[in-house]
C-alpha cells in the first residue's frame, strides 16, 4: 500500500525533528564560515585593457573592411597572449617562480563581441603582483606581437591599479553562508524524512490502525501508579476520620 502524508503529519514531523535540523544547519554554516574565514586563500583580480587598432596618422579615417580584419584578429590575439612565446618573457621578466602553465592558469582574456577591446585579468593571492602580471602581459604582448604578426596595430587603453584596500572576488563569505544554510537546511529535512522513514514503531492508536489495517475500537490509558496510591491514602484518611467523628 502506498504511504502519504498529510501536512498535519509533516509539520508534526518537523517540530518532533527541529532540533536535528537546527544542528545540522548550525554545523553547515560553521563549517562553512570556517573555511571561508580561516581556510580559503583569498584571491584579488587586477585586469589591464588593449585596444586592437591600426596606428594612423593626420587624417582619421577607418574603413569598415579594417574594423573586420581587427576584430578578426583579436581571436589570433586572445590565444598569443596566453601563449609561451608571451608568458615566457612575462615569467622571466617579474622574476615569478611560477611554470608558464600556471601563469597561464592564473590569467584570462575577455572581448566583448564586436568590440576592438580587449581586457586581460590576473587572479592572484596578492593583489600587486596581479597588478604586476596584468600590465607585464600587456606590455610584452604589444611589444611581441610586431615581429611575431608583424603587424603594429595595439594600444594599451589602461593599467591594471592594486589598491589598498582591494576586496578580494574570492572567496564570498556572505554567499557561501546563503549556500551553507540551504544545503544543511535541506539535509536535515531529508535526513529527518528518512528517520521518520525508517521509524516503524507503534506509538499510538492510529499507528496500530495503519499497521493492521483494523479499525480501533478503543483504548488502554495509562495508570499513574503515584496518583492511584495517593488517591488511596486519601481514600483511607476520610474513612478514619469518619470512624472518629462516629466513635465520638
Amino acid at each position: 500500500m502506498e504511504e502519504t502524508i498529510s501536512f498535519k503529519e509533516f509539520i508534526g514531523m518537523l517540530k518532533k525533528r527541529t532540533k536535528l535540523i537546527g544542528f545540522i544547519t548550525i554545523c553547515a554554516l560553521l563549517i562553512s564560515a570556517i573555511v571561508s574565514f580561516f581556510i580559503m586563500t583569498p584571491i584579488y583580480q587586477s585586469s589591464s585593457q588593449i585596444l586592437v587598432n591600426q596606428n594612423k596618422s593626420g587624417d582619421v579615417t577607418y574603413e569598415f573592411s579594417e574594423v573586420q580584419t581587427n576584430l578578426q584578429l583579436i581571436n589570433t590575439y586572445n590565444v598569443i597572449i596566453k601563449s609561451p612565446a608571451i608568458l615566457d618573457i612575462v615569467r622571466k621578466e617579474l622574476d615569478l617562480d611560477i611554470t608558464s602553465q600556471q601563469l597561464n592558469n592564473k590569467i584570462s582574456v575577455l572581448a566583448e563581441k564586436n568590440s576592438q577591446i580587449v581586457t586581460v585579468s590576473v587572479q592572484d593571492t596578492d593583489a600587486e603582483q596581479a597588478a604586476e602580471i596584468a600590465n607585464k602581459t600587456v606590455e610584452v604582448f604589444k611589444k611581441e606581437i610586431v615581429t611575431i604578426m608583424n603587424v603594429d596595430n595595439v594600444t594599451i587603453l589602461s593599467k591594471a591599479v592594486a589598491l589598498d584596500e582591494q576586496t578580494p572576488i574570492k572567496p564570498k563569505p556572505l554567499l557561501n553562508l546563503t549556500f551553507a544554510l540551504v544545503v544543511g537546511f535541506f539535509i536535515g529535512l531529508c535526513l529527518a524524512f528518512l528517520m521518520e522513514y525508517l521509524d516503524n514503531t507503534v506509538k499510538n492508536e492510529n499507528d496500530l490502525e495503519k499497521l493492521l489495517g483494523l479499525p480501533v475500537l478503543g483504548a488502554i490509558g495509562v495508570i499513574d501508579e503515584s496518583k492511584s496510591d495517593q488517591r488511596v491514602r486519601r481514600g483511607k484518611r476520610r474513612r478514619e476520620v469518619r470512624g472518629e467523628s462516629i466513635g465520638v
